[in-house]
Protein backbone atom coordinates (compact mmCIF):
# COMPACT_ATOMS: atom_id res chain seq x y z
CA UNK A 1 0.00 0.00 0.00
CA UNK A 2 1.40 3.39 -1.17
CA UNK A 3 1.88 6.62 0.92
CA UNK A 4 -1.26 8.38 -0.59
CA UNK A 5 -3.50 5.38 0.27
CA UNK A 6 -2.42 5.21 3.60
CA UNK A 7 -2.83 9.29 4.43
CA UNK A 8 -6.70 8.40 3.16
CA UNK A 9 -6.90 5.35 5.49
CA UNK A 10 -5.55 7.20 8.19
CA UNK A 11 -8.20 10.01 7.48
CA UNK A 12 -10.98 7.53 7.30
CA UNK A 13 -9.74 6.63 10.99
CA UNK A 14 -10.03 10.39 11.84
CA UNK A 15 -13.38 10.37 10.95
CA UNK A 16 -14.99 7.46 13.22
CA UNK A 17 -12.44 9.71 15.86
CA UNK A 18 -14.74 12.99 15.37
CA UNK A 19 -17.92 11.05 15.21
CA UNK A 20 -17.17 9.53 18.46
CA UNK A 21 -16.02 12.79 19.76
CA UNK A 22 -19.04 14.48 18.54
CA UNK A 23 -21.76 12.04 19.30
CA UNK A 24 -20.41 10.55 22.76
CA UNK A 25 -23.09 10.76 25.36
CA UNK A 26 -21.26 13.09 27.78
CA UNK A 27 -24.37 14.47 29.58
CA UNK A 28 -26.05 11.01 29.96
CA UNK A 29 -22.89 10.09 31.51
CA UNK A 30 -22.75 13.17 33.58
CA UNK A 31 -19.80 14.66 32.52
CA UNK A 32 -19.63 18.56 31.91
CA UNK A 33 -18.06 19.65 28.90
CA UNK A 34 -16.27 22.88 30.02
CA UNK A 35 -15.89 26.48 27.24
CA UNK A 36 -12.54 27.56 26.43
CA UNK A 37 -12.61 31.67 25.11
CA UNK A 38 -16.04 31.81 27.31
CA UNK A 39 -17.84 30.75 23.48
CA UNK A 40 -16.25 27.66 22.25
CA UNK A 41 -17.03 24.17 23.67
CA UNK A 42 -13.74 22.19 24.36
CA UNK A 43 -15.05 19.12 22.44
CA UNK A 44 -15.84 21.30 19.78
CA UNK A 45 -12.33 22.79 20.01
CA UNK A 46 -10.91 19.62 20.11
CA UNK A 47 -12.99 18.78 16.63
CA UNK A 48 -12.00 21.79 14.68
CA UNK A 49 -8.05 20.80 15.17
CA UNK A 50 -9.39 17.45 14.08
CA UNK A 51 -11.14 18.21 11.11
CA UNK A 52 -8.13 20.19 10.14
CA UNK A 53 -6.03 18.15 10.21
CA UNK A 54 -8.13 15.59 8.22
CA UNK A 55 -8.68 18.32 5.78
CA UNK A 56 -4.80 18.93 5.19
CA UNK A 57 -4.26 14.73 4.91
CA UNK A 58 -6.71 15.22 1.86
CA UNK A 59 -5.10 17.79 -0.11
CA UNK A 60 -1.79 15.89 1.05
CA UNK A 61 -2.58 12.14 -0.39
CA UNK A 62 -4.17 14.22 -3.74
CA UNK A 63 -0.76 15.99 -4.36
CA UNK A 64 1.49 13.33 -3.48
CA UNK A 65 -0.82 10.74 -5.81
CA UNK A 66 -0.24 13.26 -8.95
CA UNK A 67 2.91 14.27 -8.21
CA UNK A 68 4.48 11.19 -7.93
CA UNK A 69 2.37 9.28 -10.04
CA UNK A 70 0.89 7.00 -7.37
CA UNK A 71 -2.66 7.17 -8.19
CA UNK A 72 -4.26 3.75 -7.53
CA UNK A 73 -8.16 2.21 -7.90
CA UNK A 74 -7.85 1.73 -4.38
CA UNK A 75 -7.52 5.92 -3.85
CA UNK A 76 -10.07 6.50 -6.47
CA UNK A 77 -12.84 4.76 -4.17
CA UNK A 78 -11.87 5.53 -1.24
CA UNK A 79 -10.71 9.01 -1.61
CA UNK A 80 -14.15 10.48 -1.82
CA UNK A 81 -15.67 7.95 0.32
CA UNK A 82 -13.42 9.57 3.22
CA UNK A 83 -14.27 13.16 1.58
CA UNK A 84 -18.18 12.45 2.27
CA UNK A 85 -18.19 10.64 5.17
CA UNK A 86 -15.95 13.72 6.99
CA UNK A 87 -17.85 16.80 5.78
CA UNK A 88 -21.52 15.28 5.25
CA UNK A 89 -21.36 13.65 8.67
CA UNK A 90 -20.33 16.70 9.94
CA UNK A 91 -22.98 18.84 8.31
CA UNK A 92 -25.46 15.87 9.99
CA UNK A 93 -24.16 16.26 13.18
CA UNK A 94 -24.03 20.24 13.81
CA UNK A 95 -27.35 19.91 13.04
CA UNK A 96 -28.02 19.13 16.48
CA UNK A 97 -26.97 22.85 18.53
CA UNK A 98 -25.17 21.20 20.85
CA UNK A 99 -23.24 18.07 22.91
CA UNK A 100 -25.52 18.59 25.74
CA UNK A 101 -28.93 19.88 25.84
CA UNK A 102 -28.19 22.68 28.25
CA UNK A 103 -26.27 24.24 25.79
CA UNK A 104 -28.46 24.35 22.75
CA UNK A 105 -29.06 28.48 23.51
CA UNK A 106 -25.05 28.86 23.63
CA UNK A 107 -23.55 26.59 20.39
CA UNK A 108 -24.54 27.33 16.88
CA UNK A 109 -26.47 24.41 14.52
CA UNK A 110 -26.11 24.35 10.47
CA UNK A 111 -29.63 24.99 9.37
CA UNK A 112 -31.32 22.10 7.98
CA UNK A 113 -32.27 23.78 4.75
CA UNK A 114 -27.98 24.15 4.21
CA UNK A 115 -27.47 20.50 5.08
CA UNK A 116 -30.15 19.07 2.56
CA UNK A 117 -29.23 21.25 -0.08
CA UNK A 118 -25.22 20.54 -0.08
CA UNK A 119 -25.64 16.55 0.58
CA UNK A 120 -28.50 16.13 -2.07
CA UNK A 121 -26.41 18.33 -4.39
CA UNK A 122 -23.48 15.73 -3.61
CA UNK A 123 -25.64 12.41 -4.12
CA UNK A 124 -26.94 14.24 -7.32
CA UNK A 125 -23.09 14.61 -8.65
CA UNK A 126 -22.38 11.12 -7.58
CA UNK A 127 -24.70 9.34 -9.48
CA UNK A 128 -23.81 11.61 -12.77
CA UNK A 129 -20.19 10.33 -12.15
CA UNK A 130 -20.88 6.78 -11.76
CA UNK A 131 -23.34 6.32 -15.08
CA UNK A 132 -20.21 8.62 -17.06
CA UNK A 133 -17.50 6.13 -15.65
CA UNK A 134 -20.27 3.09 -16.43
CA UNK A 135 -19.77 4.81 -20.11
CA UNK A 136 -15.94 4.35 -19.42
CA UNK A 137 -16.18 8.88 -18.94
CA UNK A 138 -14.49 11.33 -16.83
CA UNK A 139 -16.15 14.12 -15.21
CA UNK A 140 -14.35 16.91 -14.45
CA UNK A 141 -15.45 19.08 -11.65
CA UNK A 142 -16.79 22.94 -12.13
CA UNK A 143 -15.34 25.95 -10.50
CA UNK A 144 -18.15 26.41 -8.33
CA UNK A 145 -17.79 22.87 -6.85
CA UNK A 146 -14.55 24.01 -5.75
CA UNK A 147 -15.50 27.08 -4.37
CA UNK A 148 -18.49 25.10 -2.74
CA UNK A 149 -15.38 22.93 -1.06
CA UNK A 150 -13.21 25.68 0.46
CA UNK A 151 -16.48 27.30 1.59
CA UNK A 152 -17.77 24.18 3.38
CA UNK A 153 -13.82 23.57 4.67
CA UNK A 154 -14.13 27.42 6.10
CA UNK A 155 -17.78 27.45 7.33
CA UNK A 156 -17.70 23.91 9.30
CA UNK A 157 -14.36 25.01 11.42
CA UNK A 158 -16.88 28.31 11.92
CA UNK A 159 -19.37 26.61 13.49
CA UNK A 160 -17.34 24.24 15.55
CA UNK A 161 -15.87 27.52 16.85
CA UNK A 162 -19.16 29.16 17.51
CA UNK A 163 -18.55 31.84 15.31
CA UNK A 164 -14.98 32.53 17.47
CA UNK A 165 -13.55 35.34 17.09
CA UNK A 166 -15.89 36.88 15.25
CA UNK A 167 -18.54 36.87 18.11
CA UNK A 168 -16.10 39.03 20.38
CA UNK A 169 -16.14 42.04 17.94
CA UNK A 170 -19.97 42.13 17.02
CA UNK A 171 -22.45 39.62 18.23
CA UNK A 172 -25.01 40.79 16.18
CA UNK A 173 -23.60 39.82 12.29
CA UNK A 174 -22.94 35.62 12.83
CA UNK A 175 -20.01 35.52 10.24
CA UNK A 176 -19.81 31.60 10.42
CA UNK A 177 -23.84 31.89 9.56
CA UNK A 178 -22.74 33.78 6.86
CA UNK A 179 -20.18 31.25 5.05
CA UNK A 180 -22.68 28.52 5.61
CA UNK A 181 -25.50 30.20 3.53
CA UNK A 182 -22.40 30.87 1.07
CA UNK A 183 -21.45 27.57 0.75
CA UNK A 184 -25.21 26.54 0.91
CA UNK A 185 -25.46 28.70 -2.88
CA UNK A 186 -21.92 27.50 -4.10
CA UNK A 187 -22.99 24.02 -3.81
CA UNK A 188 -26.59 24.32 -5.28
CA UNK A 189 -24.90 26.46 -8.11
CA UNK A 190 -22.18 24.08 -9.02
CA UNK A 191 -24.83 21.22 -8.67
CA UNK A 192 -27.18 22.76 -11.03
CA UNK A 193 -24.36 23.75 -13.47
CA UNK A 194 -22.58 20.09 -13.32
CA UNK A 195 -26.32 18.98 -14.15
CA UNK A 196 -26.45 20.98 -17.10
CA UNK A 197 -23.17 20.55 -18.23
CA UNK A 198 -23.14 16.48 -17.97
CA UNK A 199 -26.92 16.34 -19.46
CA UNK A 200 -25.95 14.32 -21.84
CA UNK A 201 -24.82 11.49 -19.36
CA UNK A 202 -28.23 11.14 -18.60
CA UNK A 203 -29.49 10.51 -22.24
CA UNK A 204 -30.32 7.22 -23.46
CA UNK A 205 -28.12 6.39 -26.36
CA UNK A 206 -30.34 5.83 -29.46
CA UNK A 207 -30.58 2.66 -31.67
CA UNK A 208 -27.72 4.16 -33.60
CA UNK A 209 -25.28 5.03 -30.78
CA UNK A 210 -25.81 1.57 -29.54
CA UNK A 211 -24.64 -0.46 -32.25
Amino acid sequence: MNLPNKITIFRMAMVVVIWLAMLFPYSSLGIEVPYIFGEVNLVYFIVFWLFVVASFSDFLDGHIARKYNLVTNFGKFMDPIADKLLVDGLLIILLVPSITPADASIQMAIPVIATLIMIARDLIVDVIRLIAASQNRILAANIFGKIKTVLQMVAIPLVLLNDWPFVLFDGEVNIALIVVYLATLASLLSGIIYVYQNRDVLREPNKHERK
